[in-house]
């Protein structure tokens, strides 16, 4: 018997969010798993720094400045890709924003920041790189969710709507689009150590809160994200649709 492997040879992969955090090391390890990488953020220079050490990697890479809100850029990505690469195999669905805000005082205009990038954008990149993979018959979506999804955190009550919802849309096209063997998952991260959250060191009240919270008694680093993702991406997950993994150190399976 041959066993499944999460190898990504060959594959073309599109990573939103890619330039910087998160995206950034999500790209550059699954360039290092052998895939070819789509890099997509609305700075241009950032992903074209991705690109260039994927490329250094003997693997090919594109890089793309992509406003996720618009769909006039969620169009060109989807075709710059098909026209470089013939295809696309995975997207991972990392673009997102935050904003903390007591939910009083959140205005109409932080509520949209938030929802037109983590829920409207999220679907409609799901669904322009989905209708290729519906002819394609296969292709695999890894959404990034959160813990915010399962669990409140406080000032974020926009942020957490979002990943909720974020959640339940992964279940529906995971539903949906079975039939044609394209595959829709997702990856919850809990506190991770990037850039937009190093604010979290710098106070310890908020840290420590953050780590007696969480079984493993730490934040998550970057890189300990990508096995999630790598496996739902691969054929390793072939039969694997409409999960979402929580990579958050025990933090959801906290006991009192």
């Amino acid at each position: 018997m041959k066993l499944p492997t999460m190898n990504l040879d060959g594959k073309t992969v599109i990573v939103t969010g890619a330039g910087r955090g998160i995206g950034r090391t999500l790209a550059l390890g699954l360039a290092s798993a052998g895939a070819n990488i789509v890099a997509v953020s609305r700075t241009q220079e950032q992903v074209d720094e991705v690109a260039a050490e994927i490329k250094e990697m003997g693997r090919e890479a594109l890089s793309l400045s992509v406003d996720v809100t618009k769909m006039a850029d969620l169009d060109n990505m989807v075709k710059k890709t098909i026209e470089q690469f013939g295809t696309v195999d995975v997207l991972v669905n990392n673009a997102g924003v935050t904003k903390k805000i007591p939910a009083e005082e959140l205005t109409e205009e932080d509520w949209d920041v938030v929802m037109d990038t983590n829920l409207k954008g999220m679907f409609f990149c799901a669904q322009k790189v989905g209708k290729k993979m519906i002819k394609q018959e296969k292709g695999s979506i890894v959404n990034l969710a959160s813990v915010g999804s399962k669990v409140a955190i406080s000032n974020s009550v926009a942020y957490c709507g979002s990943k909720g919802g974020l959640l339940q849309i992964t279940k529906v096209l995971a539903v949906e689009w079975a039939k044609y063997n394209v595959r829709v998952n997702g990856v919850g991260p809990a506190y991770i150590e990037t850039p937009l959250l190093t604010w979290i060191k710098d106070q310890p009240d908020v840290y420590s809160k953050i780590t007696n919270r969480t079984p493993m008694g730490r934040m998550g680093k970057p890189e300990e994200i990508l096995g999630a993702v790598q496996y739902l991406a691969s054929d390793a997950a072939s039969y694997v649709t409409g999960e979402t993994i929580f990579v958050d150190g025990g933090l959801l399976s906290y006991g009192v």
